[in-house]
């Protein structure tokens, strides 16, 4: 199967390329090369082969999701810089001007 130069051409209108007759005899060479290639990998014989996407076996190493409390706000107010009021004092970072 090969691309033709006005199968190129409707691909660019489409795209809405505006291509020279020069970009449009180059793309259309290099799409013929490109099917070419796919083409051929698909005449690879891979009967029974099951299909894979590591060589090598792979295993989750992350932990259950377990639900658990959460923290209270006096608890992490605690640990914080600065606290009032039940919330986090944050340094002002924008005047009123």
């Amino acid at each position: 199967m090969s691309i033709t130069r006005a199968e190129v051409a409707h691909l660019a209108q489409l795209s809405r390329l505006a291509l020279t007759d020069a970009e449009l005899d180059h793309f259309a060479g290099q799409l013929d090369v490109i099917i070419g290639a796919v083409a051929r990998v698909q005449e690879v014989a891979a009967a029974g082969i099951p299909p894979t996407t590591h060589a090598a076996e792979l295993s989750n190493v992350f932990r259950d999701d377990v639900v658990d409390q959460p923290l209270g706000a006096d608890v992490v107010l605690a640990q914080a810089p600065a606290a009032e009021l039940g919330r986090f004092r944050v340094p002002r970072i924008l005047t009123e001007d």
